[in-house]
């Protein structure tokens, strides 16, 4: 191990660390003897100030009055489960958040979450959107990794399988990407108690898997039966921890330090394989693995919104989608050269 990898590893520890470590927990506004009167003002009054708060206005269109306003509204805007009370808490916070910056206070929490303006029906634009932008390019770049396997990389003559070992591992791995980001995308558009609980769980097996296909491929395992050995308690452990999430309590931190130590210990293992092989993506793996850290210590650090739209996960998403062009890179790269060392050997 040279003195590059001397260095890396010790910044990697060192940024893990203060990412498990790190528990930023902000005071929360919805605490705050303000906040919570003009809350009760708001479904008492239904408005606040000089707005009109029209889920709290009664239906003038002959339905029961005594429903939830957004059953009264086209179906593509009743899956948000918008109410009276859940506006009022927006409007409110957002209210309290504007007189705390002009005392010159920092944004808090309101129920767990930091205020963000909304754009649209969109309940954290910019979030969303990255997810979506994510999404998008995991799908180009798992299309391009297969197009490059069959159909210009040699096939096994006698079966027109791949001669890449790891050809399924990763087209599962492409799979559960896109359906973690596609429920990160939604979740980020419209935040209700399903789609929180399909957001964690899709990310929660994701992350579960990256970790099973991480462990096979930097111990090079190829037979079934160590395969089996590795991801069958992994596979247990997530499916488990998803179960809990969804049928017994939906634990926020919880899954926040489950899926940060699952993927500090990934990007561990792939930077120390990335030091110790002579593989030509190594520098890839490592920039991966470094800005995947970072990533992960700036959303455990849960930085404070900035423009009422840009917080730590925003940041965290960004980072998420030139790692996701690399994280490919690397996988086609790896096919190459694995699919030319078996041809060279069978001829």
């Amino acid at each position: 191990m040279g003195l590059p990898g001397r260095l890396l590893l010790p910044l990697l520890l060192g940024l893990a660390s203060a990412a498990v470590a790190v528990a930023a927990e902000a005071s929360e506004g919805d605490a705050d003897p303000l906040y919570k009167t003009c809350v009760e003002e708001c479904q008492k009054t239904g408005s606040l100030k000089d707005t009109s708060i029209k889920h709290c206005v009664e239906p003038t269109d002959g339905k029961p009055a005594a429903k939830s306003w957004y059953t009264h509204e086209p179906l593509y805007l009743q899956w948000k489960e918008w109410n009276c009370k859940s506006e009022c808490r927006y409007h409110c916070m957002m209210e309290r958040e504007n007189e705390r910056t002009e005392l010159g206070l920092p944004p808090v929490k309101y129920h767990g979450k930091w205020p963000l303006k909304r754009a649209s029906v969109f309940q954290e634009p910019l979030s969303a959107a990255l997810s979506a932008l994510t999404l998008i390019v995991q799908f180009n770049v798992w299309l391009s990794f297969f197009l490059l396997l069959y159909y210009k990389l040699p096939l096994r003559p006698e079966t027109h399988k791949t001669y890449y070992e790891y050809t399924g591992l990763w087209h599962i791995y492409g799979l559960l990407a896109m359906n973690s980001w596609f429920w990160s995308a939604i979740y980020h558009s419209c935040d209700t108690i399903w789609t929180e609980k399909l957001h964690f769980s899709s990310a929660a097996a994701f992350l579960g898997y990256s970790l099973i296909l991480a462990i096979l491929r930097t111990l090079n395992l190829r037979d079934e039966a160590s395969r089996v050995m590795v991801a069958a308690p992994i596979l247990a452990f997530v499916t488990t921890h998803i179960l809990y999430l969804n049928f017994y309590q939906l634990d926020k931190g919880l899954n926040m330090k489950v899926c940060t130590v699952i993927s500090i210990v990934q990007f561990l293992l792939w930077a120390m394989w990335a030091v110790m092989t002579r593989h030509s993506s190594r520098l890839k793996i490592i920039f991966v693995a470094i800005g995947g850290v970072v990533s992960v210590f700036l959303e455990a650090c849960d930085i404070p919104p900035r423009w009422g739209y840009v917080d730590g996960r925003a940041i965290c998403l960004a980072v998420a989608i030139p790692l996701s062009y690399l994280w490919w890179s690397f996988a086609m790269e790896d096919a190459e050269m694995r699919t030319s060392e078996i041809t060279k050997k069978t001829r």
